[in-house]
């Protein structure tokens, strides 16, 4: 049978009050002795007293749980941010729920508003930007929010992203200084801010190095069905452009896919090109192993994430008609 505060309470022979209080953390704030509160403690921990998680919220405003929306659990930087963040949040107490939305608009919205109803505390998103409805609201409302990897030029809220423009820069640069002079940029997802910083460093590189930034080597891939889209995008750069030495991948997901196109090709990706990629996976060091690869600072942007939004949490509580003002951090990326 459950343990109930009235079980500690009839045990110790105190108030259910008294005991709510100790247990909630409120026994100095209501001048409880110390020893009065070890009593509880050690009475509870006697009894496997274990608390209303529910009715503790309703009490505090504080349920202890923050929700996660990524687009992809299966994508290894999503899902290595998603440990970072779930370890950073148990350090401070607090769990975490965690979703994906799949990139579809509908799906984002509806796990923000189950958020809601769950009463998460607050929510770290990498939104798919196409729909902003939702996070809108929760920006107005003034809802703890922490956006990443992912942002809105024009809205006034949290995020964390990478250098998308820097690292996409000095990883092209280098390869020029290699020797590549017709290098491909392999993209998708061009509604996105990020992705366009990415495609301007790339383009930055190459006219800083008088080379044109030719558009019969710019490949942007479908995101839906994106793995047959690749070999797609792939075939008309060999067929325009065939001497082609360079590729420039500016995710790693359209890395790995057009590593099975050169395979199936029968093309020596490893001999006669210049490779670079946003982002790294252990597959990278077998498949192409001078390929240039910024890396993803991942536990600083899990850490930050967390940092941030408890911060946010804490102020919501304490200033609940004023408004915190927004953080934002460009972090950069490890280059070779």
């Amino acid at each position: 049978m459950k343990t109930s505060l009235k079980d500690i309470a009839e045990t110790l022979k105190l108030s259910k009050t008294t005991i709510s209080w100790v247990l909630s953390g409120k026994g100095d704030e209501k001048g409880i002795s110390l020893a009065t509160q070890e009593k509880v403690f050690q009475c509870a921990k006697q009894l496997n007293y274990q608390p209303n998680l529910l009715a503790r919220s309703l009490n505090t405003g504080i349920s202890g749980t923050i929700g996660l929306i990524i687009p992809d659990i299966t994508d290894s930087f999503y899902s290595k941010v998603a440990r970072s963040i779930e370890k950073e949040a148990e350090t401070q107490g607090y769990s975490l729920m965690i979703c994906s939305s799949e990139s579809e608009i509908e799906r984002e919205n509806r796990m923000i508003r189950l958020f809601k109803a769950k009463q998460v505390d607050g929510i770290i998103v990498a939104p798919t930007k196409v729909s902003k409805i939702e996070i809108q609201n929760l920006v107005k409302e003034g809802y703890p929010l922490v956006l990443f990897d992912r942002y809105f030029p024009e809205m006034q809220t949290n995020y964390i992203i990478i250098d998308n423009e820097g690292s996409s820069y000095e990883l092209v640069k280098k390869m020029i200084n290699n020797g590549s002079s017709k290098i491909a940029i392999i993209t998708t997802n061009p509604h996105l801010r990020t992705m366009n910083m990415r495609r301007e460093g790339y383009a930055r590189a190459l006219i800083e190095a008088n080379l044109p930034v030719d558009p019969d080597l710019y490949g942007e891939v479908t995101f839906v069905d994106y793995e047959k889209n690749v070999f797609k995008t792939l075939d008309q750069i060999f067929s325009k452009v065939p001497d082609v030495d360079g590729f420039f991948f500016t995710t790693h997901i359209l890395a790995l896919e057009a590593f099975r196109y050169f395979y199936e090709k029968g093309i020596n990706i490893n001999k006669g090109y210049e490779l670079a990629c946003i982002h790294g996976v252990s597959a990278f060091r077998v498949l192409a192993p001078n390929m240039n690869i910024a890396r993803m600072p991942i536990e600083e942007i899990g850490k930050n994430a967390v940092r941030i939004l408890l911060g946010d949490i804490k102020y919501r509580l304490e200033n609940s008609t004023e408004k915190r003002e927004v953080e934002t951090l460009v972090l950069p990326c490890s280059l070779p």
